[in-house]
C-alpha cells in the first residue's frame, strides 16, 4: 500500500474515450433522477464538466477530488472506499474521480504530482490534500471533520437555485483554451469581456488565474519548480516559479510566505515582490483571511 506513482502528462486515448462515456452516463442518469433528489454523490469528472460539477459544487457543499490511476491498487482502494463514505453521507459532501492517464489535464489544474492524491474542495477553492492510500477509519474522520468544518460555510444542495443564468458563451471558448494549454486565446478572451464590464471580480480572477497559468507553463516544466527554488534561494524568478507553483497546489500562504521572506533576504528587489504579490492577493476575494494576514505580513517587511 506504500507504493505512490509520479504523475507523468500524456493522454491515453482509449481510456479517454472511457472517461467520457462515464461522464455521458452519469449525466443522463442524473437527468432521470426525480427533481430535488440532487446530484450524484460519486462523480467522474472530466475538463467538460470540471466547471460545474467539481469548482461550482464545492460551493454548496465540500467536494472531494481523487485523483488517481488504476494502475494503483492505493487508488483503487480509495476509490471504493470514498465512493461508499459518499453514498452513506446523504449529499453532505460529493466525492469525483479523476483518472490521470485518461483525463490528463485535470491532474494538471490541481498540480498533482503524486497518484493518488486527494484534494478537498470548499467554496469554489482547494482547502487541503493528502496523498497516498488512507485507513477506511482515517479517511472517515477526515472526511468528517472536512463537512463539520467547511459544511456549514456553503450554501447547501437545497439552497441552490433551481437554473442558473445563462453564462457569456465567450467563457467556454476560454476554458477549451486553457484545456489545450492556450493561455494567450484565454487571456484575450477574458480581456475582451472585461472590456466590457471592467467591475467583473470573477472575470479579473480567471484573467489573472490564466496568467499565472501560462507563467508556470506545467506541461513543460522540465523541473520541479519549488526544489529549484528552494536550492537557489537567491534567484527571485525561481521563487516566483515556485510561489506560482504553490498557488497551483492550492498553498497560497506558502506562498505569500515564500514571497514575504524574499523581500526581506533581496530588499533590492522589494518593489517588484511586492507587485507580485498584490497580483497573487487579486486572486482571492480582499476579506480572505489568508490576504489579510499576508498583507499585514508584507507591510512589516516593507517598512
Amino acid at each position: 500500500m506504500n507504493n505512490q506513482h509520479r504523475y507523468v502528462s500524456g493522454a491515453i486515448d482509449l481510456g479517454e474515450v472511457k472517461a467520457r462515456a462515464e461522464a455521458r452516463e452519469q449525466a443522463a442518469a442524473a437527468a432521470a433522477r426525480p427533481a430535488g433528489s440532487g446530484p450524484a454523490p460519486f462523480i467522474t469528472v472530466t475538463p467538460e464538466n470540471f466547471e460545474v460539477e467539481i469548482v461550482r459544487r464545492s460551493t454548496q457543499v465540500p467536494v472531494v477530488v481523487l485523483v488517481g490511476t488504476p494502475r494503483s491498487p492505493e487508488s483503487e482502494q480509495l476509490r471504493t472506499d470514498l465512493e461508499a463514505l459518499a453514498t452513506a453521507a446523504g449529499g453532505t459532501f460529493i466525492v469525483g474521480y479523476a483518472d490521470a492517464d485518461a483525463t490528463p489535464a485535470v491532474a494538471q489544474a490541481f498540480g498533482v504530482q503524486m497518484l493518488p492524491t486527494v484534494i478537498a474542495l470548499g467554496g469554489g477553492r482547494p482547502l487541503t490534500q493528502f496523498e497516498g492510500g488512507q485507513p477506511l477509519d482515517a479517511l472517515r474522520s477526515w472526511v468528517d471533520s472536512l463537512v463539520e468544518q467547511v459544511g456549514p460555510q456553503l450554501s447547501g444542495l437545497e439552497e441552490a437555485p433551481a437554473e442558473e443564468e445563462p453564462e457569456d458563451p465567450r467563457l467556454e471558448a476560454a476554458l477549451a483554451a486553457l484545456n489545450t494549454g492556450d493561455f494567450d486565446a484565454a487571456i484575450a478572451v477574458y480581456d475582451e469581456i472585461l472590456a466590457e464590464t471592467p467591475g467583473d471580480t470573477n472575470i479579473t480572477q480567471a484573467r489573472d488565474t490564466a496568467r499565472l497559468l501560462k507563467r508556470l507553463d506545467p506541461v513543460n516544466q522540465t523541473e520541479d519548480p519549488i526544489a529549484a527554488a528552494d536550492a537557489a534561494p537567491g534567484d527571485v524568478e525561481k521563487q516566483f516559479r515556485a510561489a506560482d507553483a504553490e498557488m497551483v497546489a492550492g498553498a497560497p500562504e506558502r506562498a505569500f510566505d515564500r514571497l514575504i521572506g524574499l523581500m526581506t533576504a533581496q530588499p533590492g528587489e522589494k518593489a517588484r515582490v511586492r507587485d507580485r504579490l498584490v497580483e497573487l492577493f487579486a486572486l482571492f476575494d480582499a476579506a480572505d483571511p489568508r490576504v489579510t494576514a499576508a498583507r499585514t505580513k508584507m507591510a512589516s517587511a516593507l517598512f
